[in-house]
């Protein structure tokens, strides 16, 4: 892997001039010396500061904790040769100085040299190689060391989120590997651990080729001094620490490093903006208004003013409604006015589709008739360009001044289902629930709705931010935090002007709610896509999850794995501990869904205990699988899988459960009642039996589920392919989420559970 960044070209640079400094047991990484750091998923800033010597570099190192390689500092060419006789042969000679970089390319190093002679040799001729400009030079001595394992750690400091340790696997396949994690300053130690959990190749950490596993209290506390430096540090630009070699005893020892300093930048603390944050009263005006006017109304059905008009009244909202037009005409029954004056009292919320050019008007004259709230759909601000900025930014102002909440603009709109408010440009209104939504683009609230409508797990509140100009994606996280009718947050974010503080906002939710978040830009065409919608920064992927995992959010790659992921939160317990069990009637599916839990990295298949065996014994016949995946094998009766179900889920070593089969039964009974002989032929008692039979399983589930505080997740095919058989319909009943396949509710249980983790070491559980 390259090293840690610094310009981040740095990254590179002096890399191939510490890269033999040991022995040649150990793989080297010469070939990386011309990877882009963008290749290795690191953040790419701009420097213009100085390198310290290796020397200098080691030295601030060592104070904070980094173990180092014994080295010997010297200036003439015989204390080079004592200082190899008292290290030990063989070893390296290198030309050292602050105006060094590129020693390999100057040939300023000397390897494996084995005795004094050949150490006084190799010292002149590189003393004779220093040039002017190189300044006041030392010639470094260090024993060569071996390992066959080599890690990389450094500080990297993004644009968006400061300053980050960095820890990844190197060696000659680091570049395919791309195995390196990322953590916002400051680490505790359960960050720390988490980021050496969080490499791919833990097999090279364990016990290796005959060598020890790697001492992890020595490479935490590594990790955990670098963030200490870069905090006590704020004009470090980079520290590269590469490579660093695991002996065979396990200890980890840095035989190279570079430090890179720069000027502070402003910001990098983290400090987050300083700007007011809505207050209770009026996110309730927003979400819970007693009244909405809708400016703009329109008697067109195929505009804003009229469709949103539509949208609120139909969803069932009980407030005032109200509108203004130009002409005072009638829409949908609503007589509007063409002056905010002549509106009646009790209006806490003003959802704009008005031209960009009239807001200002608006929001004075609506601040004298005591709105509290607006939303704004009004697009020609930020997105626009220049011009555009200068006018939402006066706006920001304008609504502040006014205390006026400002949502948007360029939003779509907002839905509170305790209020039954559905005050959108667009469809649809979803059924009531715990999740809250939050997203930067409107398609995607409009995503999560569906497929709300679809599974029936419902929403609380949701909320297109558009520009979020005023009123920021976190902001509403951090309400709904707060708010009893959300359970869990639902997020879309595109552009991050503001890594840390959003770090900490996220941080702050997830102590009070879990929170799944999609990020759009995560790839470079993903980044450039999200930078002409939203015209902001898309921050580097790996940093991003970094600072997701340090803050306890669960991340999730499309839209379906996010709301998903939501539901489960919404409706299922935290699992105990990792250990799942597949029920399942289905032997295929059971055997698919017992890989997806062994790849995941957390969640553990385990082995079936005894005395569950004898039980299930007792009430399967002989040819059940006997061990987990617990499958049936066509042995199951009515009562068999609520009885088994709960002697799984009532085992104490058993954390979780994934149910498969269910609906089979009721799939025969539909192409039964579809087949030309029903209700004959003696039909339609097998057909009621068979759904009664698939109904009373889901009923189980969930019965179970929620009398043990166990998670049961139940997963079949047609919860998509037939969401009207008696299976999946009776788990949406329930309120709980029907999966679309074992592999999906794995995933959604991984999520699950590693919130859980979270939460339980730090002490929050």
């Amino acid at each position: 892997m390259g090293g840690a960044a610094r310009s981040l070209d740095g990254v590179r640079r002096g890399r191939s001039d510490r890269r033999r400094q040991w022995s040649p047991h150990c793989p080297g990484t010469d070939d990386l010396q011309g990877v882009p750091p963008a290749a290795l998923g690191f953040p790419t800033v701009a420097s213009a500061g100085r390198t310290l010597s290796e020397s200098a570099s080691k030295s601030l190192l060592r104070e904070y904790g980094v173990p180092l390689a014994p080295e010997r500092e010297v200036r003439t060419t015989a204390e080079a040769a004592a200082a190899a006789v008292e290290l030990g042969f063989p070893v390296v000679v290198k030309l050292c100085g602050d105006a060094i970089a590129h020693k390999t390319e100057r040939g300023l190093v000397r390897l494996r040299l084995s005795d004094p002679a050949s150490v006084e040799a190799a010292s002149a001729e590189l003393l004779g190689s220093a040039r002017p400009e190189d300044g006041d030079v030392t010639l470094l001595v260090a024993p060569m060391i071996s390992g066959s394992r080599e890690l990389i750690v450094g500080i990297v400091r993004d644009p968006q989120f400061g300053a980050n340790v960095m820890l990844g696997v190197g060696g000659v396949l680091a570049e395919a590997i791309a195995d390196v994690v990322f953590r916002p300053v400051p680490l505790s130690w359960v960050d720390a651990s988490e980021m050496v959990d969080g490499l791919a190749t833990q097999k090279l950490l364990a016990e290796f080729r005959g060598e020890a596993a790697v001492d992890r209290d020595v490479l935490i506390t590594l990790l955990t001094g670098l963030s200490s430096l870069a905090v006590a540090r704020p004009d470090i630009a980079s520290v590269d620490v590469n490579p660093l070699i695991i002996g065979r005893d396990g200890r980890p020892v840095a035989v190279d490093a570079l430090v890179e300093l720069a000027e502070p930048e402003s910001g990098s603390t983290g400090a987050g903006s300083a700007r007011r944050r809505p207050t209770d009263a009026q996110f309730r005006a927003l979400f819970e208004p007693r009244g909405v006017v809708v400016t703009g109304a329109s008697t067109h059905p195929g505009k804003f003013g009229f469709v949103a008009l539509h949208n609120i009244m139909a969803s069932g909202y009980s407030g005032i409604v109200a509108g203004t037009n130009l002409h005072g005409e009638e829409v949908l029954g609503v007589r509007t006015v063409a002056d905010i004056d002549q509106l009646p009292d009790g209006l806490d919320l003003v959802f704009v589709c008005t031209p960009a050019s009239a807001n200002p008007a608006l929001l004075r004259a609506c601040a004298k008739k005591g709105i509290r709230a607006a939303f704004l759909t009004s697009a020609g601000y930020g997105e626009a360009g220049e011009e555009g900025r200068v006018l939402e930014d006066e706006l920001i102002e304008l609504a502040d001044e006014l205390g006026i909440l400002l949502a948007g603009p360029n939003g779509q709109g907002v839905v509170s289902t305790p209020a039954n408010l559905c005050a959108q440009i667009v469809a649809p209104f979803p059924p009531a629930g715990a999740i809250g939504v939050a997203s930067q683009s409107g398609n995607f609230v409009s995503s999560f709705l569906n497929l709300a409508r679809a599974t029936g797990v419902g929403i609380s509140r949701a909320v297109s931010a558009g520009n979020a100009a005023a009123v920021t994606v976190a902001d509403y996280l951090d309400w709904y935090a707060d708010d009893p009718a959300t359970r869990v947050g639902l997020a879309y974010v595109e552009g991050i002007s503001d890594g840390r503080g959003l770090l900490d906002r996220f941080g702050a939710v997830t102590r009070r709610m879990p929170l799944v978040v999609v990020k759009g830009g995560a790839t470079e065409g993903g980044a450039r896509a999200a930078a002409s919608h939203t015209g902001a920064l898309a921050a580097n992927d790996k940093v991003f999850d970094g600072a997701c995992r340090q803050a306890g959010v669960t991340r999730a790659a499309t839209v379906e794995e996010a709301f998903e992921a939501a539901a489960t939160f919404a409706t299922q317990p935290i699992p105990a501990g990792p250990n799942t069990i597949v029920l399942t009637t289905a032997g295929g599916w059971g055997v698919v869904t017992a890989d997806a839990i062994t790849r995941d990295p957390d969640l553990l298949l385990m082995a079936l205990p005894e005395s569950l065996r004898r039980d299930i014994d007792t009430r399967l016949p002989p040819r059940w699988s006997r061990n987990n995946p617990v499958d049936c094998a066509g042995g199951e009766t009515r009562d068999t899988i609520p009885e088994i179900m709960e002697l799984i889920a009532a085992h104490p070593d058993v954390h979780a459960i994934v149910y498969l089969g269910l609906g089979i039964q009721s799939n025969q009974a539909r192409l039964m009642r579809e087949g030309g002989f029903y209700p004959g032929s003696g039909i339609e008692r097998i057909v009621q039996y068979h759904e009664r039979q698939d109904q009373r399983f889901a009923e189980a589930a969930h019965e179970i589920s929620s009398a043990t505080g166990k998670p049961i997740l139940t997963a079949t095919e047609l919860a998509i392919a037939d969401p009207d058989n008696a299976g999946p319909a009776t788990v949406r009943a329930t309120g709980r989420l029907c999966y679309p396949s074992g592999n999906r509710a794995v995933t959604a249980l991984g999520h699950l559970y590693r919130y859980g983790r979270y939460l339980e070491r730090r002490g929050l559980s």
